[in-house]
């Protein structure tokens, strides 16, 4: 006797060979049953070749959506569309470094002769400033009209587009009334200049021939001195000194002729407009002389000896108290 599969329910076994057609296997047909019963009428089987069920939604191509609808692809944006936001893009980063950075200035006059000449344009450094850098003897700054330097001179009226480019930081503002000169002394120094010079800084004569205009001399017309720089504040003058307006005439102004630090915007390191007249700024030699920072390196010495000299009486005292007879 042969052992078939058997349900949970027990059937006779028929014997086959008597000309009936064998029966499926009875966990068969159990199986066929629940199937049956959990598909409603007229669907097909999810297991069956050919039918449209889940599986197939889970096959489509890449692009297709169930139900057959094609899915657009995303077309780049055109280039005419993307181009305000480039020009936004770089405005804003032209504005930030004209503010923090770095500002063009153009050359209105003679004054700075032969170092710039009228109708150059010099780069300013605005960034050391943040950083506490204050201006130094020998550079060339530019620095805003701390009160009546400028009122002799007309501000041409700038048209719309030079004023955007302005703002911007593209071109020199035509409005701001800001000049251009030399610092020859700086807070706590002295500065004097007689007769046909030449300048002299605590003391020390300057050799200014290698950047003061040719032919001129080191006073010009207008001798000055000795003046007393206040602390905050610096002493300026153009290289063409028969053609500026600087501190020698002004000393019947507020702060005698001196600049506030304050008003000053930054340092001019460069020319960097006409190509053919790019040349660097440097500070002249003759402002690292030995002894033109006497005065102020007196200063830390004396404070030290100030400091030294109570010290030194008070062992004295003990030295010569060990000293007497009790």
């Amino acid at each position: 006797m042969a052992v078939g599969a058997r349900s949970g329910t027990e059937e006779p076994e028929e014997p086959a060979g008597r000309g009936e057609t064998p029966q499926p296997a009875a966990s068969s047909v159990h199986r066929s049953r629940s199937e049956s019963q959990t598909e409603p009428p007229g669907s097909v089987p999810l297991d069956k070749p050919g039918t449209s069920g889940t599986s197939d939604t889970l096959g489509t191509a890449p692009g297709e959506e169930a139900g057959g609808r094609m899915k657009k692809a995303k077309k780049p944006r055109a280039f005419w569309k993307e181009l305000p936001i480039l020009i936004g893009i770089a405005l804003l980063i032209a504005l930030l470094i004209k503010t923090f950075l770095v500002q063009a200035f153009s050359i209105p006059s003679d004054s700075m002769q032969d170092t710039l000449q009228r109708g150059d344009r010099v780069l300013v450094d605005k960034l050391t400033p943040w950083f506490g850098s204050k201006p130094q003897r020998g550079e060339v700054v530019v620095f805003h009209d701390p009160g009546g330097w400028l009122n002799e001179t007309p501000t041409p009226e700038p048209n719309p587009v030079q004023k955007v480019l302005s703002f911007i930081g593209l071109m020199p503002s035509a409005e701001e009334k800001d000049l251009i000169k030399r610092v020859i002394a700086v807070g706590g120094d002295t500065v004097e200049c007689h007769g046909s010079g030449p300048v002299k800084v605590n003391g020390k004569a300057l050799k200014e021939g290698s950047y003061v205009f040719p032919g001129a001399t080191p006073c010009g017309d207008r001798a000055f001195g000795p003046i007393h720089v206040p602390k905050g504040r610096i002493w300026v003058m153009g290289d063409h000194r028969d053609d500026s307006l600087d501190s020698r005439y002004h000393q019947n102004l507020k702060g005698n002729g001196t600049v506030s630090e304050n008003e000053v915007v930054g340092r001019a390191f460069t020319i960097a407009w006409p190509i053919n007249r790019w040349a660097t700024l440097p500070v002249p030699d003759t402002f690292d002389q030995p002894g033109i920072n006497k005065a102020m390196a007196a200063a830390p010495a004396a404070l030290g000896l100030a400091g030294a000299l109570p010290i030194v009486m008070w062992r004295r005292r003990r030295l010569t108290a060990g000293r007497n007879p009790r």
